[in-house]
């Protein structure tokens, strides 16, 4: 069974508020959206690679790592919507039981030695898919509607999502088709996986693995990538 990698990168990134989608701005003198791919270039067992970008994107193809593996696709508003689309470019090559990793544009620091044990986990027997996470370290706090502490959640059961996220070919796809046909905006897989009764499994990832969303991120991610520099990755 063959290993194929989706990158959901359709996104326009405003709360980052540049003037360009956030997968553009550059990291160490390279965009992010080249530092992720040039990552995750570096799993000989993908197949190939599905980059869902938006139609009005003229950039992608000039950012794409020289690897041949790497297809543009049409993406969609949403990012369930880019995944789907990215899924469906595979029909004709993908079997139903192939796996696939999901993992965001915005996450350029992924380890890839977290990516080879998440593989390893899904892999076992009794699998139904899971996804890298983190244990919630903070406290929590509920608000109120006028930013007041309504109530101080238990954390001792949570778990901050990550990518990449790793599930079968068409069970992945048919979840995500049931879910936008129902009008289900899922923010990951594992949503969409969870809503047809999987129950994924939570594999421990590094907390630097963080997504860039804010302008401090960028920073951020920026002394982390110059730590890993260092250290095996």
């Amino acid at each position: 069974m063959r290993l194929w990698c989706v990158v959901p990168a359709a996104g326009k990134g405003l709360r980052m508020g540049a003037a360009c989608p956030k997968q553009y701005l550059l990291l160490l003198g390279k965009t992010v959206f080249y530092r992720t791919l040039e990552r995750l270039s570096q799993i000989p067992e993908v197949t190939g690679f599905r980059i869902a970008v938006s139609a009005q994107d003229e950039r992608a193809a000039l950012e794409l790592p020289s690897d041949h593996r790497m297809i543009l696709v049409t993406g969609g508003e949403e990012r369930c919507q880019s995944v789907q689309a990215a899924l469906i470019s595979l029909r004709d090559e993908a079997d139903d039981q192939d796996w696939v990793l999901v993992h965001d544009v915005a996450r350029p620091c992924v380890r890839l030695n977290d990516i080879y044990r998440l593989m390893e986990s899904c892999q076992e027997p009794a699998a139904e898919g899971g996804l890298l996470a983190t244990p919630i370290a903070d406290t929590l706090k509920r608000a109120s509607q006028v930013q007041q502490v309504a109530a101080t959640v238990d954390r001792r059961d949570l778990w901050a999502a990550l990518t990449p996220q790793m599930f079968r070919y068409g069970p992945l796809l048919r979840s995500l088709n049931e879910a936008i046909a129902s009008g289900l905006i899922v923010s990951d897989e594992s949503s969409a996986m969870e809503a047809q009764g999987y129950h994924p499994r939570l594999v421990q990832g590094a907390r630097d693995n963080i997504k860039i969303t804010l302008p401090e991120d960028l920073s951020w991610a920026e002394g982390i990538l110059m730590m890993q520099q260092g250290v095996s990755s």
